[in-house]
């Protein structure tokens, strides 16, 4: 397994980003997917031995594409230069939550858990209802060891608790949240060594399961909008 060749290709994408470099150097972005489908494969065997719910999952279904929408952004260049996936129960839709892996070079790359999109009002108030309903389970999930050595709760937030809920609820902190998601780093020279890279990102992923399952089980239910 090259992870190498993911992060030079990305490197030199990101150097080139233009359309007619991208274009001129297919061979090498299927070189490059190619190994990054190899890793999220052992990924899914190697966290499946723990959440058995994602091992159906095929890598190229998981996937995201480099292009980026810039209709509406500054920054005009035509794609991303990271290769991400998002390995869960239904596949890359954000719900149910699962485990987010985005190699992108120069040390920005890491393993993620949670919700982290902000635009579903349903899963919001799903989540926000589960915390305050179960103040609890919330806390001991993160304050547990393993999860305060690696994570922090991170997500878009509101600057007060919304109206409907407890003010000075014990979980009134994480009541202004509109997302809930992890974020652990990793640097380019552990992805250069697979083997060790596969090894800690099992591990992590492996913590996040209690943060991911007390979502999951908020969410239950919930169904992603339809596209008009």
């Amino acid at each position: 397994m090259n992870t190498e060749l993911i992060l030079n290709y990305l490197t030199d994408l990101e150097q080139n980003n233009c359309r007619d470099w991208y274009h001129g150097h297919k061979e090498e972005y299927k070189a490059a997917n190619a190994e990054f489908e190899a890793l999220i494969q052992e990924l899914i065997l190697r966290i499946g031995v723990t959440d058995s719910s994602i091992l159906h999952n095929e890598p190229k279904d998981l996937t995201f594409r480099l292009t980026r929408d810039t209709r509406f952004s500054h920054n005009k260049s035509p794609y991303n230069p990271a290769f991400r996936a998002h390995i869960a129960p239904m596949g890359k839709l954000p719900v149910p939550v699962g485990y987010y892996l985005m190699i992108k070079p120069g040390g920005r790359s890491f393993l993620g858990g949670g919700l982290f999109a902000d635009m579903f009002k349903d899963a919001t108030s799903m989540i926000r209802d589960h915390i305050a309903k179960h103040p609890d389970r919330w806390e001991t999930v993160i304050t547990a060891p393993g999860f305060t050595k690696n994570f922090t709760v991170s997500g878009t937030s509101l600057k007060n608790v919304p109206a409907g809920y407890d003010k000075t609820h014990p979980q009134a902190q994480y009541l202004k949240y509109k997302s809930w998601y992890l974020e652990y780093p990793i640097s380019d020279e552990l992805l250069c060594s697979p083997e060790d890279f596969l090894a800690l990102a099992a591990d992590v992923f492996t913590q996040m399961q209690p943060f991911n399952c007390f979502l999951n089980t908020a969410l239950d239910g919930f169904k992603m909008p339809e596209r008009p």
